[in-house]
């Protein structure tokens, strides 16, 4: 089995060289990696950093577009049968990814997310944990399913159904899109305890409280949609 990893990238200077190395010492029985990091238009000094990587695919937007754009285009080039998306910064750790990877490798999932909610995790923003709990809850009741973070960063899925999706997204909607999309094709998600490390807005971190208004907006969207 092939694992494409998909690490998009904006102003992320200070991680972005640590999470790479991360990435590349995580070992899995019977799995290869590749690792594919779009930088979506950075001008912190990312850029540089990337180019100097070896043994990665690298993809440059001129200027900011978007996670959702950055994925959807990383998923053009890759080559794995699976995909999987890391975030820049150091809030997930790489070395989740054999729970994430056993359920598929058992042939017990098609999709895997991971949850913050039910691993362990640093101490959360209130009011980013409460919008995540209803953006979920409202998953649930539209699409009849029981996840508990869909807003996840961790998100395992084949790269063909991915590009079936027809994917539309530009942001953070992204992550309402796709599991909207999953659902709506009957699969059920496969969720593991994944640990977290969450940041400050002082830190970098940038979904706003704007993020979680559109994901609302999506989700209703892609349910109505037939």
């Amino acid at each position: 089995m092939k694992l494409s990893i998909i690490i998009p990238v904006f102003n992320e200077v200070n991680t972005i060289r640590e999470i790479v190395e991360r990435v590349k010492k995580v070992s899995i029985n019977g799995v290869k990696k590749e690792i594919i990091i779009v930088d979506d238009g950075s001008n912190d000094g990312s850029k540089e950093k990337i180019m100097r990587m070896k043994n990665v695919k690298r993809i440059f937007f001129s200027k900011n577009q978007g996670k959702g754009m950055a994925i959807r285009r990383a998923l053009g080039q890759a080559s794995g049968e699976y995909v999987l998306i890391q975030d820049a910064d150091l809030e997930y750790d790489p070395q989740d990814y054999s729970a994430l990877l056993k359920p598929i490798l058992d042939k017990r999932a098609t999709v895997v997310y991971g949850s913050r909610f039910l691993g362990p995790h640093k101490n959360m923003l209130f009011w980013h944990r409460l919008a995540n709990q209803f953006i979920s809850f409202l998953t649930n009741i539209l699409f009849n399913s029981t996840l508990s973070d869909i807003e996840v960063g961790y998100k395992l899925f084949p790269r063909q159904l991915a590009l079936d999706l027809k994917l539309k997204c530009q942001g953070f909607e992204f992550e309402p899109e796709i599991t909207a999309k999953i659902l709506k094709c009957g699969i059920r998600i496969f969720e593991v305890p994944i640990s977290y490390y969450g940041r400050e807005y002082w830190e970098g971190k940038k979904i706003t409280g704007k993020d979680a208004v559109l994901a609302l907006f999506y989700l209703l969207k892609y349910w109505l949609m037939p």
